[in-house]
């Protein structure tokens, strides 16, 4: 029997792949609670991403089955949200279980009031247990109504009382011993022979690794640098690192960055694009250039739409097994080198080569005689070993790849999450500008003039709304907070690469916008919904930095370079106070605020406007971008500009560069070498 919900009318694909259960699903929303209080029925919130492999297991086993499903129907009102389109309700009902648990994850199914206050949740359920915590909690609402209603208030009071944040005083607390302390700190959880944490599984967590770059070389800590080579060197190397087509998955599940967890989200490999750009500058390593080159194109070609955007995420599973679409069997790769003609005609060298490799050997092998392409040796050891020249070697492995990649196309592809949200598609502008500065890529920053052009006209609306999601040019979900500061953080730097005030322009428009609606007036800490969103049981903010900076720290890194680029003392002051509530967190958990950590070292190291102003302005940025340098604010014009920092500074006859520094600027000079940062 075919079976066909509410949810038919959403655009999120991981709603509509439930929508032919045989569960009564609806969507999130004032109605589903309406519902609910009518017929006096508990609320089921099941959350979850189209990615999830248990998310997949979990509809398989309970929510396809028909006995389960009349259950449901039943006693329950049935919410299905997908946490990337609305992360608001995941996080509160996240919060929840967490509190009734200890633990959290996806999918995640929490049980509530009719007024949306949670009674009971978990994660993932078997059948059975599912079918007995269905008919439990059914009865248990009917007997004991007052003792469910007296649980669910005191929950709700707890998740409310953990948003409470102690105000401090206006004294400055943040200094350069509290990221000192940080740094001491976190080094004991590293991992010195592997790269990353002391721990599994691995999650890559690219803004970690900007902060240890950035603190690294501002400190001269030439241990820290080390560790930050070894780990981006092991997961460029390793199995998260997709060998054959490009992109990073999204965590390892051991310490060896061996084995991942297949899914590929947009919001990893735009970090790692921004992160392998940026320690390419320092270490000058061509691995992590090719590693950005891949990943771009890997995005480009399988996560890319006709219009523009980037889409959401690949998942770790296609025809039911988890990474069958990126492991191989020897015997695969034997037959594809046996059918195709190489730089080197040897093919029994060909063999022996690949197998080397990409470790066709005990160090690749998976299970059920199936091999994870990954590397432990350089490109050097392998030409010694093979009596090669490079050229010749990354002629032969670009071969090698590419006869893989068309084979591979072959294959049932995972699936594809193809709605665009607007906060990643920001990080991916972010890595577009990146590449385009440290790479000296026109055709980048082009593509990266033409995502921003396509939030401004897709996501947009004249009042200052902003849209989270957008598929099939139909635009959803009121923006959150992660919206607005990431897009403004991404237009900050896109008119740091081309010049162009627009940019800058609208994100403080932007900033204006975000400080009417999302500003606590009491703590100046932002709220994650603004202020007159739908009305959550709780209104959070959210501060910890985890796979995506947390949007408390991104608007107040924005707030610090608004303020530095249009004089703007309250903005900095506010991105101050802001830094100052979290210094015993950064102190003890740096690895959970290390964007919080960026800021920090703006605050505590010596940081610099640079200023580029004459016809020749876009080029001296670019010759300046080839050296490395950081802990700065960049604005230029090739013509006279009223924005504060390039005010009565064009001459038409000249190019000229400013090094200013605590309000006090050096005179001008006319090339970069003449810079003096001391």
């Amino acid at each position: 029997m075919s079976y066909t919900n509410s949810l038919i009318s959403e655009t999120s694909p991981y709603l509509l792949q439930h929508a032919h259960n045989p569960v009564n699903w609806l969507p999130w929303g004032s109605a589903a609670f309406e519902k609910a209080t009518t017929e006096n029925k508990l609320v089921l919130i099941s959350i979850g991403y189209s990615s999830c492999h248990w998310c997949h297991v979990m509809e398989h086993e309970s929510f396809k089955d028909e006995s389960i499903a009349q259950l449901m129907n039943e006693s329950f009102i049935c919410i299905k949200v997908d946490r990337e389109e609305r992360p608001d309700v995941d996080s509160v009902y996240m919060h929840a279980v967490q509190l009734m648990t200890g633990r959290g994850g996806w999918p995640l199914n929490c049980f509530t009031l009719p007024n949306a206050k949670p009674i009971y949740g978990g994660t993932y359920f078997n059948k059975v247990q599912w079918q007995n915590i269905l008919k439990q909690l059914a009865a248990m609402y009917k007997v004991e109504r007052n003792k469910c209603e007296q649980y669910a208030e005191e929950l709700t009071s707890g998740i409310k009382q953990n948003e409470l944040i102690k105000l401090e005083g206006e004294k400055e607390k943040f200094n350069k011993k509290t990221l000192e302390d940080c740094v001491a700190n976190w080094k004991l959880r590293l991992d010195n022979v592997e790269g990353g944490p002391q721990k599994a599984p691995k999650f890559s967590l690219p803004n970690n690794y900007v902060f240890l770059l950035r603190y690294g070389f501002l400190s001269n800590d030439a241990e820290l640098l080390k560790h930050v080579e070894l780990t981006l060197d092991k997961m460029a190397m390793g199995g998260i690192y997709d060998q054959v087509g490009g992109g990073f998955a999204r965590y390892s599940t051991d310490t060896d960055w061996k084995v991942p967890h297949f899914e590929k989200m947009l919001y990893d490999n735009a970090q790692l694009i921004s992160l392998y750009t940026e320690a390419f500058s320092l270490f000058k390593k061509p691995l992590y250039k090719k590693v950005v080159e891949e990943t771009l194109e890997f995005l480009n070609r399988e996560m890319r739409s006709d219009e523009g955007f980037y889409f959401s995420a690949l998942d770790a599973d296609s025809e039911g097994e988890e990474g069958k679409y990126y492991t191989w069997s020897k015997e695969e790769i034997l037959a594809i080198i046996d059918k195709n003609t190489f730089v080197i005609d040897d093919k029994e060298k060909v063999v022996e080569l690949a197998s080397d490799y990409f470790s066709l050997n005990q160090n690749g092998f998976w299970e059920n005689y199936q091999y994870i392409l990954l590397r432990k040796e350089s490109d050097e050891a392998i030409c010694k070993k093979y009596n090669l020249h490079p050229d010749q070697l990354n002629k032969l492995i670009e071969q090698l790849k590419n006869v893989l990649l068309q084979e591979r196309e072959k294959r049932v592809k995972p699936g594809l999450d193809d709605k665009s949200l607007t906060s990643w598609n920001a990080i991916m502008l972010s890595a577009l500008c990146d590449a385009a500065y440290f790479l000296n890529r026109n055709d980048l920053k082009e593509r990266a003039i033409e995502l921003a052009e396509l939030i401004l006209e897709k996501q947009f609306r004249d009042n200052g709304l902003l849209f989270h999601s957008y598929k099939n040019n139909v635009s959803t979900v009121r923006g959150f907070l992660e919206d607005y500061s990431f897009v403004i953080e991404s237009f900050i730097r896109l008119y740091e690469i081309t010049f162009e005030d627009r940019w800058l322009i609208k994100s403080k428009e932007m900033m204006v916008y975000v400080l009417e609606n999302f500003v606590n007036h009491e703590t100046c800490i932002f709220y994650f919904n603004a202020n007159d969103d739908d009305n959550l049981i709780v209104r959070k903010s959210e501060v910890q930095d985890n796979v995506i900076p947390a949007s408390n720290s991104s608007i107040a890194k924005s707030l610090f370079y608004l303020g530095k680029h249009f004089g703007e003392t309250k903005f900095t002051d506010h991105a101050k106070r802001l830094l100052n509530y979290f210094t015993e967190e950064i102190i003890h958990y740096g690895s959970a605020y290390s964007n919080w950590g960026l800021l920090g070292l703006h605050i505590v190291f010596p940081y610099h406007e640079i200023v580029f102003t004459g016809k020749n302005a876009k080029n001296l940025l670019r010759e300046f971008s080839q050296s490395y340098c950081t802990n700065f604010t960049v604005a230029g014009s090739e013509k006279d500009s009223r924005l504060p920092l390039l005010k009565g500074r064009f001459l038409e006859d000249k190019n000229l560069i400013y090094l200013c520094y605590n309000n006090t600027c050096s005179l001008p000079v006319e090339n970069i070498q003449a810079l003096n940062f001391n």
